[in-house]
C-alpha cells in the first residue's frame, strides 16, 4: 500500500500476494471452463441459420451448468464466502436466477435497473440478516387503518436482528455502493425494535481505468471521503457494493482503516455479483471479512470487469458523469430523485450530516 499526500494506492500485484497457489489454481480452473463459454457466445453470434445458433445455445448452457458446479465446489470449502444459491432452499434459486439475468439484460434501462437492485438487496439482507435471527423472533403490534367496529391492530412474528445490527456502519464505497447502501440501511431500520439508522461511512476509491487487471490501482482520496477512525472502531462494518469484482477496493479501505487502529468487530461485504478471484483475494487478506453475494460469475477480463457480469453497475444505476465533471454525494442522492429520496428519507438525512456535518 502507497500513501501519497491524501491518496491511498494499493496495486493488483499486493493482491495477488494475499492468494494461496491453490486459489490460483482454482481461479485457473475456472478461466479454462469459461473458455468453453466464450466459443458458444460466438457460435451464437456468428450464426447462420437457426439449427447452428441452437446448438450454439445448448453448448452454453452444458458450458454454463460445468462453471455452475466447479464454482459451488469452491465455495464449498471456504466458509466465509456465502453464495445466496449454494445455501438457500431450491425453491428459491429460480427468482434470484431471473433477477440476475434481468440485471445482465443491456434492455433494462435506469428506472428497472434500480427496481431489480432493490429487490436484489432485499434478497441479500433476508439472507445475511433475518434468516441468521429467524431462532429469536419478536412480536410487532401493527395499527391499521380499519376503525369498524374500533381501530384494529394487528400481531406480526419478524426475525430480532438487533443483535446483528445494533453496532452497524454503513461502509459505503462511491459510486456503485450508493444506493445498495441506503438500502441495506432501510432494511436494518425496518426489522430493528427501535428504528435504528445506521451511522455511515463514505469513501472516494475509484480504480485506475488506464490500467488492466493485472497492473490495477485503487486509489482512496482521503480528501473526498468523510468517517471517523473512532466511530469505526469495534463496530460491525458492512460494505454494500453491487459488484466485487477484483476485491481491491474493499482491501484497500479496510487495510488502511487498520493501519490507522481500526479494529472491526465484523465485515460483511454484500454484493449482487461476486467474481470468484475477488472474493478469494478478500477472505485471504480479510481474515475478519465475510463475503455475501447473490450470484458467483467465474472471471475477469484483462480491464478486470466480471464476466460473464453485467456491466458498469455504478453507470447503470446513477447514469453517466459528464467528462471531467464527476457527481459528489449530495449531487448523485439529488438525481435519484424525488421517489427514492423520499423512500430513504432517513438514510438521505445521515448521509448529508456526515458530509456536511
Amino acid at each position: 500500500m502507497e500513501i501519497d499526500g491524501r491518496k491511498v494506492t494499493i496495486h493488483a500485484a499486493d493482491l495477488d500476494g494475499f492468494l494461496k497457489d491453490s486459489d490460483k489454481q482454482k481461479i485457473e480452473g475456472a478461466n479454462e471452463l469459461y473458455e468453453n463459454s466464450l466459443e458458444a457466445c460466438k457460435k451464437i453470434e456468428s450464426a447462420q441459420s437457426a439449427a447452428e445458433k441452437s446448438a450454439a445455445e445448448a453448448d452454453l448452457v452444458e458450458s454454463a451448468r460445468q462453471i455452475g458446479r466447479y464454482l459451488r465446489s469452491v465455495a464449498a470449502l471456504e466458509e466465509r464466502i456465502h453464495v445466496y444459491c449454494y445455501e438457500t432452499p431450491q425453491e428459491q434459486h429460480g427468482g434470484a436466477s431471473r433477477l440476475i439475468a434481468k440485471l445482465r439484460d443491456p434492455k433494462t434501462g435506469h428506472e428497472e435497473f434500480l427496481y431489480y437492485i432493490q429487490r436484489a438487496y432485499e434478497l441479500l439482507f433476508a439472507h445475511v440478516f433475518a434468516d441468521a435471527s429467524l431462532s429469536t423472533k419478536r412480536s410487532i403490534i401493527a395499527q391499521t387503518p380499519v376503525t369498524n367496529p374500533c381501530r384494529n391492530y394487528a400481531v406480526h412474528r419478524i426475525p430480532n436482528v438487533d443483535n446483528l445490527t445494533k453496532d452497524a456502519v454503513m461502509c459505503v464505497m462511491l459510486r456503485g455502493a450508493l444506493l445498495p447502501s441506503m438500502i441495506i440501511s432501510k432494511e436494518i431500520q425496518d426489522y430493528s425494535s427501535d428504528n435504528f439508522v445506521t451511522p455511515f461511512a463514505l469513501f472516494k476509491i475509484k480504480r485506475d481505468e488506464s490500467k488492466k487487471e493485472n497492473n490495477m490501482a485503487y486509489i482512496l482520496d482521503l480528501d473526498k471521503s468523510f468517517f471517523d477512525f473512532k466511530e469505526l472502531d469495534g463496530k460491525d462494518l458492512i460494505f454494500a457494493d453491487p459488484m466485487n469484482a477484483t476485491g481491491g477496493s474493499l482491501i484497500t479501505i479496510v487495510n488502511y482503516l487498520k493501519d490507522n487502529g481500526v479494529r472491526p468487530k465484523s465485515i460483511k461485504f454484500i454484493n449482487v455479483i461476486s467474481a470468484l478471484k475477488g472474493s478469494l483475494r478478500i477472505i485471504r487478506a480479510l481474515p475478519e471479512c465475510e463475503v455475501y453475494t447473490l450470484w458467483m460469475d467465474p472471471v475477469l477480463n484483462d480491464a478486470a470487469y466480471i464476466l460473464p457480469g453485467l456491466g458498469d453497475a455504478g453507470d447503470r444505476l446513477n447514469g453517466v458523469d459528464l467528462p471531467g465533471n464527476p457527481r459528489n454525494m449530495i449531487q448523485l442522492i439529488a438525481d435519484y430523485g424525488a421517489n427514492i429520496t423520499n423512500l430513504y428519507r432517513a438514510q438521505v438525512k445521515k448521509i448529508e450530516e456526515t458530509v456536511l456535518g
